[in-house]
């Protein structure tokens, strides 16, 4: 990667990271464009180099951070020992799931923010993708090339998994409803390895 490339990839996150202290603390609606390019360090005009509005950029980090979540439970799922598609995903998902609840301001904003119109952005290959979002999209297709079964519509599969899992985190880990989320995630796994084993080609 060439010095010039690095440079834009540093700026882009500092506004990533920059927005995500803004919303999560002033609000959306009430953090400006000239606020995140202030903070980030950068100028007003570099901010319309990678995003069209403060909204672009919203759906934009909650598809980074969820990225980022996605990639660290990947390398950590690396390290085990781990044969198939139903024990990888289910690992995957606890590993994000014990990082949300060690920061719950990211819960919050990913969970309340979160749609599959933006998260398809992370699985659909696109040429304007980023390389988190193209590496996202590779990881999980090759999940499911290692096994012996196709799977069915393997889109429509996560957007389940997906959906079910941020809206029982939302609501069990920061609110205790319907209960603690430790009573809850024997029945959320149990019910991923369902998804996963109806969506099998049998």
């Amino acid at each position: 990667m060439g010095k010039l490339t690095i440079n834009k990839q540093k700026k882009k996150d500092s506004i990533l990271n920059t927005a995500f202290e803004l919303f999560t603390t002033k609000g959306i609606v009430k953090t400006s464009i000239s606020d995140i390019a202030d903070s980030a360090g950068v100028a007003k005009g570099t901010f319309y180099l990678y995003f069209k509005d403060k909204y672009d950029l919203k759906n934009k980090l909650v598809s980074y951070k969820s990225s980022q979540l996605f990639k660290t439970a990947v390398t950590n799922m690396e390290k085990q020992n781990l044969s198939n598609l139903e024990d990888k995903i289910i690992f995957i998902v606890d590993d994000i799931i014990n990082q949300l609840k060690s920061n719950k301001i990211l819960l919050s904003f990913i969970a309340k923010n979160l749609s599959w119109g933006i998260f398809k952005n992370v699985i659909t290959a696109d040429t304007e993708a980023d390389n988190e979002d193209n590496s996202f999209r590779e990881i999980y297709y090759k999940m499911l090339s290692e096994e012996n079964f196709e799977i069915e519509e393997p889109e429509i599969m996560l957007f389940l998994i997906v959906e079910l899992v941020s809206s029982t985190c939302y609501s069990a880990i920061l609110y205790n409803e319907p209960t603690e989320f430790e009573k809850i995630k024997p029945f959320l796994y149990n019910s991923i390895r369902s998804i996963i084993w109806n969506h099998k080609n049998k």
